[in-house]
């Protein structure tokens, strides 16, 4: 069964961290698919934030996030994380994670998705 559930999302204050997680089930966490973390503020596109290679060698992040967030896999547990720092307003955003085979940002070219975990960062 092909399954992602994030967790972890909360609020957080201006500056402060937070880490969510995607848990990925087995038969995407062993096979070639790169697991991308998304995120749609209200009244906004679905955007690429992040991304991790299959075999967790490479690593992308938007502009927007460099330097602030970081990606990461742990195959023990078929899971992916995003630590997030200095979390800022404009973070705010529910986040998803996806499976797909393609390199993109693009979230048409990404094949399965989670449910989302919510993300506020406030003053």
């Amino acid at each position: 069964q092909v399954q992602l559930v994030e967790s972890g999302g909360g609020s957080v204050q201006t500056g402060g961290s937070l880490r969510i997680s995607c848990a990925v089930s087995r038969v995407i966490y062993d096979s070639v698919y790169h697991i991308g973390w998304f995120r749609q503020a209200s009244g906004k596109e679905r955007e690429g934030v992040a991304r991790i290679g299959s075999s967790g060698q490479t690593t992308y992040y938007a502009d927007s996030v460099k330097g602030r967030f970081t990606v990461s896999r742990d195959n023990a547990k078929n899971s992916v994380y995003l630590q997030m720092n200095n979390l800022k307003a404009e973070d705010t955003a529910m986040y998803y994670c996806a499976a797909g085979r393609h390199w993109t940002s693009s979230p048409s070219n990404w094949q399965y998705w989670g449910q989302g975990t919510q993300v506020t960062v406030s003053s």
